[in-house]
């Protein structure tokens, strides 16, 4: 029974007591000290038992209470431990990277040493005067350099540089173009003869290149300079009649009217 309800029993069965009439002789003041006696006996074991039972579910809930601490504090280590690994795993991500980059960086570094060193011994493709062939790169850089300073007005320095060129590479496909120049850098530094020679020498090795009727023009010119007007208007009627729709033709008529 609930402590109330024995509370209730006890002061209901001393009311009684109290109201008998005192003819009946059922009860005397002993018995009804005894009832009290064993009705708050009841009462202190049903609150004994009510504390027992509280304490035992005090027990209960401190114990789980506990076990929810420990279980935290268990998967407050697992999630630090967790976190430790993946920082750990993130500095090993970033050095691999790190690695790869640099790896990545010496293996392009190589392949361009690789493609430099190649450049420059494997033959290149040129087109020079509408014709193509192929090249080492240091017959280009020979070319190059030669027309560089001719460009440049440095006309001996040119001049040296293409007969060196010619001479070097006899079979060059750059040897029209290279006699073509090499003239006019002789007509520049007013080596006429010579430019004469060099321009001669281009019109018979290749009068199907586009620089042999400019050629003739150049060697009317240079017999012009050395006051030869004969040989100069000869060699004008040989540019007309061997290239007649060239623009070269077209100048060395111009140039032919002004001739004495």
């Amino acid at each position: 029974m609930r402590k109330g309800a024995f509370a209730a029993a006890a002061v209901c069965a001393v009311l009684s007591a109290a109201t008998l009439p005192a003819r009946a002789g059922l009860f005397d003041d002993d018995e009804a000290r005894r009832a009290i006696l064993e009705l708050r006996q009841k009462l202190e074991q049903s609150n004994e038992q009510s504390r027992a039972r509280q304490a035992e579910q005090m027990n209960q809930m401190s114990a789980q209470i506990d076990q929810m601490k420990r279980s935290l504090l268990d998967l407050n280590g697992l999630i630090d431990a967790q976190r430790a690994d993946n920082a750990r795993l993130r500095g090993q991500i970033e050095e691999l990277a790190r690695v790869v980059a640099e790896l990545q960086r010496k293996q392009s570094d190589l392949l361009q040493g690789v493609d430099e060193r190649i450049r420059k011994v494997e033959p290149q493709k040129v087109t020079i005067d509408d014709k193509e062939f192929s090249v080492d790169p240091e017959e280009k850089r020979a070319y190059d350099d030669a027309l560089a300073g001719f460009r440049r007005g440095e006309f001996d320095r040119s001049a040296v540089a293409f007969s060196g060129l010619l001479r070097r590479f006899p079979n060059t496909g750059y040897r029209d173009s290279s006699l073509f120049w090499l003239g006019n850098a002789q007509y520049g530094k007013r080596d006429y003869k010579e430019a004469i020679a060099t321009f001669r020498s281009l019109v018979a090795a290749a009068p199907e290149s586009p620089r042999a009727p400019e050629a003739l023009l150049a060697i009317a010119n240079c017999q012009a300079e050395l006051k030869d007007t004969k040989a100069a208007r000869r060699t004008i009627d040989e540019l007309v009649k061997a290239y007649p729709r060239s623009e070269a033709a077209q100048a060395g008529k111009e140039r032919l009217a002004s001739l004495k």
